[in-house]
């Protein structure tokens, strides 16, 4: 029976694509067939897969009911690893979706039956606890949270915390925390320290132990439809990602 993570944080910015892409193309490299879901209508983990925005069908395209959403799977470089690639269409999704009855766990209803096929779903978040975000949650067994070592970053990690407790309470009692990773970290500055030490003294069981580490090879990959582990596989980014996906199977 497969498991389905979504990535989630509401701000920009903090490593969630980046996150999604490589820590299911890790997965997938290990030998799992993997299913990564692209929920946000920038469409970066689609293209960051080499794929067009203007794929159909598409993500939207399921959860308007249009087509099922096995129709818009498709396979990727990598090789185990598959796409349900987002469309710019989606940004209309939030204002359309609440007004559909049972539109929260339009993604749940979505991936009935994917479990069997798939040991790792990884939904990919848009930067925002709106409708989408919702269905990701609803849908999931385990969030993990890419957590940037900035001051900003802290700033709505409250706030996040009580919404996946709200829906964990309200409408997905299995829904949990995997665990939080710190992003696009620069060792060399106080405030990475600092950050770093706050949230490990705050959430000691919560944090990974890897850490995402600034690396232009990890910024530059999606412009080569690429995930970093492919793009250079021995550059530190690589290197902290599969980490991550250890980390990840080991807590289940």
């Amino acid at each position: 029976m497969g498991i389905v993570y979504a990535i989630a944080n509401q701000k920009g910015g903090v490593g969630k694509t980046t996150t999604a892409v490589n820590l299911a193309a890790c997965v997938a490299d290990a030998g799992y067939e993997t299913l990564l879901v692209d929920l946000d209508a920038q469409c970066n983990a689609t293209v960051g897969l080499g794929v067009g925005k203007d794929k159909r069908p598409n993500v939207y395209d399921a959860l308007a009911g249009d087509s099922p959403l096995q129709d818009a799977v498709i396979p990727t470089a990598v090789p185990g690893l598959w796409l349900a690639p987002a469309s710019p269409d989606l940004a209309g999704a939030s204002v359309e979706l609440p007004r559909e009855p049972g539109s929260e766990t339009r993604l749940r209803d979505a991936l009935e039956g994917f479990r069997d096929r798939y040991l790792f779903t990884i939904l990919d978040c848009p930067p925002a606890l709106g409708p989408l975000t919702v269905n990701a949650l609803i849908a999931a067994d385990r969030v993990i949270v890419p957590v940037q070592t900035e001051y900003f970053a802290l700033e709505g990690l409250a706030g996040l915390l009580d919404t996946l407790s709200l829906i964990q309470r309200e409408l997905n009692p299995r829904l949990a925390v995997s665990g939080m990773v710190l992003t696009m970290h620069d060792g060399r500055t106080r405030l990475a320290q600092d950050v770093e030490r706050e949230l490990r003294e705050h959430f000691p069981e919560l944090v990974f132990d890897s850490v995402i580490p600034r690396n232009v090879r990890v910024s530059e990959a999606p412009s080569f439809g690429l995930p970093v582990t492919r793009h250079d596989p021995r550059c530190s980014g690589s290197v902290a990602y599969l980490q991550l996906a250890r980390e990840v199977a080991a807590r289940g």
